[in-house]
């Protein structure tokens, strides 16, 4: 994922690192770091092979300068640093083949400059500054105004609601339909199927966010989520069970800063048993989209849920999904259950077994696999919805629903409606 970068050098990360094979190169490139403004510590002895064993332990820098001296085959050394070395950092080269067929062959492996030994201290000047420049320069699209970016959470009001389906297929029309740049977050770090519906491997990228929060920014985000379509990056896991999830959740947040600088659209599929853990991931979301079935059970947990959230998340905009409803055949009625948790249920989508089965087997997401079914039309309206939404509309509305959301004047308002309503007319 090639997320954008923010201007100028990342702030997580060390700016410069060189590795070099001789004394003499090493004279010329020290001085030359200093006056940059760099430590002449990060210019390590050692050529490219050293780069490559230090950097698969490591976070790489932001412009990294390796010595190719040693080196019998640059071209599949290159591809071995490109491993190890995260995506977005700015590589230079040193060699001391004068060779235009390897320059070619270096540049279009992706690397920026490259420098024949002798070093001259004014070539290694201008190719810093040139590399600095890469980060320094604006960016197209880059501008004054704040980029819209909504963030919609996913929260089912119990297991097999289908919570899960509903945000990998909201997150595929975002992206594909619309063309949105999308990230999805799939925090059920043991159990997630975001992946798996994508019939994608998750990665070790949640994992590792997790393990070791102080590494996430731009270029992490751009190496460790894993790519769907053009427009729609997934970060998920199947951390073992073996293992608890222990976090205090500062990489949740992390995450969800880096998400609205890089994309326009974020979707998080959010346990519930997450959402209680972890009350600070909704810090920054817009949308809840509270999905539940028509029982009791899950009435019961919606209500909890909303109260939870007028409490703990009053800026987020609640939406009540009834999924897998079968005409005829709910626990309780659609007109109960709302009487019950005292608000309507906003989208309604159909049961559709079939069309869950055949998506299963395409190893596609659910309206992809069945784009004429009507449960797909129901998602679609929810998407529609939530892409035209303007961060006023979401403040004014979020303000009223809290309104709605005080129990006690609800209550009021439905006794005087029933009392009218049973009085008989004169």
């Amino acid at each position: 994922m090639n997320a954008p970068w923010k201007s100028g050098l990342p702030g997580n990360r060390d700016a410069f690192a060189a590795y070099i094979c001789d004394d003499a190169a090493l004279d010329v490139m020290r001085p030359v770091v200093i006056e940059m403004g760099w430590q002449p510590e990060k210019c390590n002895k050692g050529g490219l092979r050293n780069a490559v064993q230090s950097l698969s332990v490591s976070a790489s820098p932001a412009i990294l300068v390796v010595d190719l001296s040693e080196s019998g085959d640059p071209l599949n050394d290159i591809n071995a640093l490109a491993e190890v070395c995260e995506p977005g950092t700015v590589v230079i080269a040193i060699g001391q083949v004068n060779d235009v067929r390897l320059y070619r062959d270096l540049l279009a492996s992706g690397i920026h400059d490259y420098l024949l030994k002798p070093l001259n201290a004014q070539a290694v000047h201008d190719a810093l500054n040139g590399a600095l420049a890469v980060f320094t320069a604006p960016k197209a699209g880059d501008g004054d105004t704040v980029k819209r970016h909504i963030s919609t959470a996913v929260v089912g009001t119990r297991g097999g609601v289908g919570a899960s389906t509903l945000a990998t297929s909201l997150s595929w029309i975002f992206s594909d339909h619309h063309h949105a740049p999308t990230a999805l977050l799939d925090l059920d770090v043991h159990f997630g199927t975001g992946a798996l519906a994508l019939d994608l491997e998750p990665g070790r990228g949640l994992t590792d966010a997790i393990d070791n929060p102080s590494r996430i920014d731009g270029l992490f985000i751009e190496r460790a989520m894993i790519r769907a379509n053009d427009n729609l990056s997934i970060l998920s896991a199947e951390a073992p069970i073996s293992q608890p999830l222990m976090t205090d959740g500062s990489a949740f947040v992390q995450l969800e800063e880096e998400f609205r600088q890089a994309f326009e659209m974020t979707v998080i599929d959010l346990p519930r048993n997450m959402l209680i853990n972890f009350p600070h991931l909704l810090a920054d979301v817009n949308l809840v989209l509270l999905t539940c079935e028509l029982t009791l059970a899950s009435a019961r947990d919606t209500i909890r849920i909303l109260s939870w959230l007028k409490t703990n998340a009053a800026h987020a905009h609640p939406m009540i999904v009834a999924n897998k409803v079968q005409p005829n055949a709910t626990e309780i009625s659609k007109s109960d259950f709302e009487a019950s948790i005292e608000r309507k249920v906003d989208f309604v989508i159909p049961y559709d077994i079939k069309a869950a089965s055949n998506a299963a087997k395409l190893g596609q997401v659910f309206i992809e696999a069945n784009k004429s079914s009507k449960a797909t039309a129901g998602i679609k309206q929810i998407a529609e919805r939530v892409m035209g939404a303007s961060e006023d509309d979401l403040a004014a509305v979020s303000d009223e629903k809290r309104s709605l959301l005080g129990g006690f004047d609800l209550k009021g308002l439905l006794a005087k409606k029933n009392k009218t309503e049973a009085e008989p007319a004169e």
